[in-house]
């Protein structure tokens, strides 16, 4: 699964990575310890034209009852995502980028649970695969994302069992393509990112707590695995 990640990143990046304009502050955009339930940026295709828009991490489906199922659909699976009734509808339709600089995920010793930071080995911006959905609620509309998960690759499969799909840059295009709805298309561009452009990195447990943020949470706690 894909249950944190970061983005550290600043709106010329953004641009440079995504020809998109952002909407930020002059400030950078820092976020250490992205947790679901929270607004984060997502681009997708709006109007024929590529764009950067604030969703809440957690899809909430156009049919749904309550926004509560957010908090179970923060990932989908890719094996399933083309049949799945929360997802299904947004496979064809609304796809979207996740712009990050690294995810987190946890690896299982004999002593508890190890966190590792896991980015491009230069540590720029990538994108996981996204849906978003608009869902309308009593207190108004609601614009929501998950985030696609997959079969791990090498280094991944070291800490877990599966991993965020990640589109390479050379199929954002493609990906967000509102004419392309066919789901065996779809999803051949949900694969393992290969692991030798990656690193995993373990990190303090510190990041295991939403409410710590900061570049400390980043910092190194030990060799990267080989």
């Amino acid at each position: 699964m894909c249950g944190r990640y970061k983005i550290v990143t600043d709106a010329q990046a953004l641009y440079d990575a995504f020809q998109v304009e952002a909407e930020l502050n002059a400030a950078p955009l820092a976020r250490y310890n992205v947790a679901p339930a929270t607004d984060q940026l997502v681009i997708l295709s709006e109007g024929g034209h590529r764009v950067a828009r604030w969703h809440h991490w957690g899809l909430i489906p156009h049919w749904a009852k309550d926004k509560a199922i957010g908090y179970k659909t923060i990932n989908a699976r890719g094996e399933s995502v083309a049949a799945k009734p929360a997802f299904r509808a947004a496979f064809r339709l609304r796809r979207c980028l996740v712009p990050a600089t690294g995810f987190y995920e946890w690896k299982a010793l004999a002593g508890g649970k190890q966190p590792y930071l896991i980015r491009l080995s230069g540590g720029e911006l990538f994108s996981f695969a996204g849906l978003w959905e608009t869902w309308a609620g009593p207190e108004g509309e609601v614009r929501s994302f998950t985030i696609i998960t997959t079969e791990p690759n090498e280094l991944m499969a070291r800490i877990h069992e599966r991993m965020p799909a990640i589109i390479p840059r050379a199929q954002y295009a493609r990906w967000l393509d509102p004419a392309l709805r066919d789901p065996v298309e779809l999803q051949a561009m949900i694969a393992s990112y290969p692991a030798k452009e990656m690193q995993a990195v373990p990190v303090s447990a510190k990041i295991n707590s939403a409410r710590n943020q900061g570049a400390e949470l980043i910092e190194p706690a030990g060799a990267p695995l080989a």
